[in-house]
C-alpha cells in the first residue's frame, strides 16, 4: 500500500513550526508495511488543501491529512475536501453535545460558539475518535476506493489518534504478505560517534543484515539499526541479533533505547537503590533539576536543589568556602566537589550533583575558554569529579552539561565509578 502526505498549516510552510507530523506518520505506517510515496505541505487555503489532495488521490488513492480541523476560519481542511467528494456539510448532533458536556465537566464554562465548527463533518463521512482532544478525525471515501484520513495538527492529538484508530482502519485494507521497515535506536552518551565507528569495526561480520546509522546531538550518539522489505517477525530477529552485537563492544555507553531518556534512567537507578537525589546548579541554572522532574513519579526520588549562579549564593546555600571561591575561582574542581556535597548536605540526599562551567558566548579566559564545564556527584559521601571541554552555543553546552552530569551518576551507581573514557563530551578526564 502507498499513502500520500498533505501537511497543512500558514505556520509550517513559514518555518515557525517544525512539521512532526509528517515524519512520525512515516515512522510509524513503515512499521505497518505501509510507504509514503509523497510528502507536501500547504497552506491554510481552500485551493491549495483540494488541489494537493486530488493529485494525491490520483496519484495513490489514499492520502493522510494533518491540521485544519479546528475551531477558527483558518481551519478550512474538512470543507475544502468534503468539496472535492462533492458532499455538503453536515452538523453531528452527539459529537456536538459531547463537546458541550466536555467543556462543562473539564473547563467549567460554557462551548465557545466557534467550535461548534467542529461538530460539522462531510456528509456520508466516518467519524475518528478523538481520545486526546475536542476535533474528531475523519475518514472519507469514494465508490472508487479512494479515501482521505483528516487527523487533526495538534502533534499529541495526531499520534494518539493514529495509534488509536487509523493504523487498525489501515490494517484492515492490508492483503497479502507484509514487507516491512522498522528500525531499533540504541542511545549512547559519554563516547563520540568516531569511538564508536572504531569498535563496530571490530566485530567480526560488522552488525549483520541491518543498516546502521550514526546519529550525534548533543545528549550523545543514537546508534539506528534499519530493516527493509521483510516481514515482521524477520525484521525483528535481526534487530534484536544487530543490537546485542553493538552491546558486547559499546555496552557500558548505551543507556535505553528508542526514546530512552537518560533522567528516567538515573531515577530508576536510585529508585531501585533507594536513593533520594539532589542538584547544585550555576552554568545550567535549573536544567538539570528540570530534566529529572519532567519524568513522571519523580516526586519519590527528588528532593530539589539550589540555583546558585551567585558566589555569595554559592557560600549561604551550599557552604562553599569563599577563600575556595577566591582561590579557585568558580569554575573549578575544588568549588565543583564542594557543592555536590553541599546540595547533599543541605538536602538530605544520598545523592548530590553539581555543575558549574561557562556556557558563553562570553566570559571565557585562556585558561577557562568558553564550553569549560565542572560537574561532581557526591553518592553518600564518595565523591567525583570531571572537567569537560564542551562544543556548541550556550543552549548546547548546557544540555551537554547536563546529559554528562546524570551519566556521571549512571556509572557511578552502576559501575562503582563516575568516570570513563575520553569521550566527544571532553578533552580532559
Amino acid at each position: 500500500m502507498h499513502i500520500e502526505v498533505v501537511t497543512i498549516g500558514d505556520e509550517l510552510l513559514l518555518g515557525y513550526t517544525i512539521d512532526t507530523n509528517a515524519a512520525h506518520l512515516a515512522r510509524t505506517l513503515a512499521a505497518e508495511g505501509v510507504a509514503i510515496s509523497r510528502r507536501s505541505t500547504v497552506g491554510d487555503e481552500a485551493n491549495a488543501i483540494a488541489d494537493a489532495v486530488r493529485e494525491g488521490l490520483d496519484r495513490a488513492g489514499a492520502v493522510i491529512t494533518t491540521g485544519g480541523l479546528g475551531p477558527t476560519s483558518d481551519d478550512l481542511t474538512k470543507p475544502s475536501i468534503a468539496a472535492l467528494f462533492g458532499r455538503g456539510m453536515v452538523l453531528d448532533a452527539e459529537h456536538l453535545a459531547w463537546m458541550e458536556e466536555r467543556f462543562a465537566r473539564i473547563f467549567q464554562r460554557p462551548m465557545p460558539a466557534a467550535n461548534r465548527q467542529q461538530a460539522m463533518l462531510p456528509d456520508g463521512a466516518r467519524k475518528l475518535r478523538n481520545n486526546h482532544g475536542s476535533a474528531p478525525g475523519i475518514w472519507l471515501e469514494d465508490e472508487r476506493g479512494r479515501w482521505v484520513a483528516m487527523l487533526p495538527g495538534v502533534p499529541r492529538e495526531m499520534r494518539g489518534m493514529l495509534a488509536d484508530t487509523l493504523v487498525p482502519l489501515i490494517r484492515e485494507r492490508l492483503v497479502g504478505e507484509r514487507r516491512v521497515v522498522r528500525s531499533r535506536t540504541l542511545r549512547t552518551t559519554g563516547v563520540g560517534e568516531s569511538f564508536i565507528a572504531d569498535r563496530v569495526t571490530s566485530i567480526e561480520g560488522g552488525v549483520g543484515d541491518v543498516d546502521l546509522s550514526y546519529l550525534p546531538n548533543a545528549e550523545g550518539t543514537d546508534l539506528r539499526l534499519t530493516v527493509r522489505g521483510v516481514e515482521p517477525a524477520e525484521a525483528d530477529r535481526r534487530l534484536g541479533l544487530s543490537a546485542d552485537r553493538l552491546r558486547q563492544v559499546i555496552g557500558d555507553a548505551v543507556y535505553g533505547e528508542d526514546g530512552a531518556d537518560l533522567a528516567a534512567v538515573v531515577l530508576d537507578l536510585c529508585r531501585e537503590r533507594g536513593h533520594t537525589i539532589g542538584v547544585a546548579e550555576s552554568c545550567t541554572g535549573g536544567l538539570l533539576g528540570a530534566r529529572l522532574t519532567a519524568i513522571a513519579g519523580s516526586s519519590d526520588v527528588v528532593v530539589g536543589g539550589v540555583i546558585a549562579y551567585s558566589n555569595a549564593l554559592k557560600t549561604s546555600l551550599l557552604g562553599v568556602p569563599a577563600t575556595m571561591l577566591a582561590e579557585h575561582g568558580a569554575v573549578s574542581e575544588p568549588v565543583v566537589r564542594a557543592m555536590a556535597s553541599g546540595c547533599r548536605a543541605s538536602t538530605g540526599v544520598a545523592v548530590g550533583v553539581g555543575i558549574t562551567g561557562i556556557a558563553g558566548p562570553g566570559g571565557g579566559t585562556p585558561e577557562k575558554p568558553v564550553g569549560t564545564v565542572w560537574i561532581s556527584s557526591d553518592v553518600e559521601g564518595v565523591v567525583e569529579a570531571r572537567c569537560l571541554r564542551l562544543i556548541g552555543d550556550r543552549a548546547e553546552v548546557r544540555q551537554r552539561a547536563a546529559q554528562a552530569a546524570l551519566e556521571m551518576v549512571r556509572r557511578r551507581l552502576l559501575y562503582g565509578t563516575a568516570l570513563a573514557e575520553p569521550s566527544v563530551f571532553s578533552a580532559k578526564s
